[in-house]
């Protein structure tokens, strides 16, 4: 979704690993120097959990919580939005629910980002029925803002999303259709490194994902799908990790869940 090359040159050197110097200051607006939030997960390596254990998965771009046995038709989930540290250069990082994207090639999803362009963090909403383009939301974000969201099913190819942002006290509510038959096969709670630039048909791959911004600790809260908490046994719930796509370190790590349904993400490194 960039415009201009240059950004584009300068953003892929610094997914490489050219450190950039800088320091931290904040934005409410969209980024410049946009990635594509959300899309479909890039597994690295599964783990079969023991009886009642959830499985355990690393991804390249994705930690957080999903389930995946059943058909699912409704996902939600409240977050705090962090605050990103940028002093390495472009990096992004994005919060969301949505249904599929974790064994399907669809996801219908909305949340926030928190992104750094040089020592510039931007922070902003949006949703997506990808594999189509991204759409953002124009009203204000900022760190500690509270936001509550979810995606329904309402039949067809239609769904039904949600964000609102309770500090900053605006709401949206999107009725949008996927354009193929969903699914509905996997529902997530998702803390994400975005990837692809220039469509939002590219999946995430092992050598296209970005440098993830330093969000320190999110929680995550009150995450459920099919209006049952994420984390039931009947619904093979998944626990994701985010690692390095060529080098399996560690980039981002999620607590265990709590009551089913709260948990917390914490950043390691950019890649």
């Amino acid at each position: 979704m960039l415009r201009r090359t240059s950004i584009i040159i300068a953003a892929i050197t610094v997914c490489a690993g050219a450190a950039v110097a800088g320091g931290m200051a904040a934005s409410a607006s969209s980024p410049t120097a946009q990635a594509n939030p959300g899309g479909t997960i890039n597994i690295v390596s599964v783990h079969t959990g023991t009886a009642g254990a959830p499985t355990q998965v690393l991804s390249s771009n994705w930690s957080g919580y999903a389930a995946t046995t059943g058909r699912f038709t409704s996902v939600s989930s409240s977050w705090t939005q962090p605050a990103v540290s940028c002093n390495f250069g472009n990096q992004w990082s994005s919060y969301w629910v949505g249904l599929d994207g974790f064994n399907s090639g669809t996801v219908e999803q909305t949340g926030s980002e928190a992104d750094c362009v040089g020592r510039t963090a931007h922070y902003f909403a949006w949703y997506e029925m990808f594999p189509a383009f991204p759409v953002n939301f124009s009203d204000p974000v900022a760190p500690g803002d509270q936001f509550n969201a979810s995606v329904q099913f309402l039949g067809g190819d239609l769904f039904s999303l949600h964000i609102a942002d309770s500090t900053q006290e605006w709401s949206h509510t999107v009725e949008a259709h996927l354009g193929t038959t969903p699914a509905l096969s996997s529902a997530e709670v998702i803390v994400e490194a975005p990837c692809c630039f220039g469509g939002g048909a590219l999946k995430p791959t092992a050598f296209n994902v970005l440098s993830l911004a330093n969000f320190g600790t999110v929680s995550l809260t009150g995450a459920t799908a099919n209006g049952e908490p994420i984390g039931s046994e009947g619904f093979t719930p998944n626990e994701i990790n985010m690692v390095g796509s060529i080098i399996p370190r560690t980039k981002a790590t999620c607590s265990g869940l709590t009551e089913g349904t709260d948990f917390t993400c914490t950043w390691v490194r950019s890649f």
